[in-house]
C-alpha cells in the first residue's frame, strides 16, 4: 500500500475540499449525473461533468483503480480494527470493491450514510494515484445488493399505484445510488416515467404516467 493511499491527518479541510471537487469535475456528485440528469441511467465509460467530457477508461485502467481502492480500504479496515475478506473487480463498466465481513454495520451506518463517505474517501485516493475521476462503487457486507432488492419492490409498488391511479407518486429523498435503482426499474417498465426533484439532501423522486 502507498503512502498517498491514507489521507493524511495533518491535511487542511480545504485542501480536501479542493481535492473532492476535482475527483467529481465540480459540486455535482457523479452518480447524480449518471442517474438524475440522464434519467435513463448512464453506465457508459464516457459522460459529462462539469461542461467537460470524460475520456472513456480501458477496463484495465478500471481494474487498476479497484486494487487503488482495496488497498486503501484495507488500510482502513487495518487503522479501525475490523476484519473483512476484500474483493476487487471490474462490473458494468465500472470499478468495484466489497468488503465481506461479520460485525461491519458500523461502516454502513444508517441508510447507508457511513458507506457513501467512505465510498468519496475511496474515490479521492483513486483520484490522488490516478489523476482521473472514478466512478467506484463500494460495497459493505451486501448491504448494496440488499437495498437494491428492496428498492426494486418500492419501485414497482410506486408503479402500480400510479398505474392504479392515473396519478404521479412522489418517494421518499434518497441518496444518488437509491434513486438510480429505482430509476432502473421505473424505466424498464412500460406505461410510466421517473424523474427526480428537489436538491440534496433532500432530492427525491417523482413517478408518473408516460407522456
Amino acid at each position: 500500500m502507498t503512502e498517498t493511499s491514507i489521507p493524511r491527518a495533518e491535511q487542511s479541510l480545504d485542501e480536501e475540499e479542493t481535492a473532492t471537487l476535482a475527483v467529481n469535475g465540480d459540486d455535482t456528485e457523479d452518480d447524480e449525473t449518471e442517474d438524475d440528469d440522464t434519467e435513463a441511467g448512464d453506465d457508459t465509460d464516457t459522460a459529462a461533468t462539469g461542461g467537460r467530457t470524460k475520456k472513456a477508461v480501458g477496463e484495465g485502467d478500471l481494474f487498476r483503480q479497484s486494487e487503488i481502492a482495496a488497498d486503501y480500504v484495507e488500510g482502513l479496515l487495518d487503522i479501525l480494527d475490523y476484519d473483512g475478506d476484500i474483493d476487487e473487480l471490474v462490473a458494468a463498466g465500472r470499478p468495484m470493491v466489497e468488503v465481506v465481513g461479520e460485525r461491519l454495520q458500523n461502516l454502513v451506518g444508517q441508510r447507508g450514510a457511513t458507506l457513501e463517505a467512505l465510498q468519496e474517501l475511496t474515490r479521492l485516493a483513486v483520484f490522488r494515484q490516478t489523476g482521473t475521476p472514478s466512478r467506484l462503487l463500494l460495497d459493505v457486507g451486501g448491504y448494496r445488493a440488499n437495498r437494491r432488492k428492496e428498492l426494486a419492490a418500492v419501485a414497482k409498488n410506486a408503479v402500480e399505484k400510479v398505474k392504479e391511479y392515473g396519478e404521479p407518486v412522489r418517494l421518499d429523498a434518497m441518496s444518488a445510488f437509491e434513486r438510480k435503482c429505482v430509476h432502473d426499474v421505473v424505466n424498464a417498465m412500460s406505461g410510466v416515467a421517473s424523474e427526480s426533484e428537489g436538491v440534496e439532501p433532500n432530492r427525491r423522486i417523482v413517478v408518473r404516467p408516460a407522456d
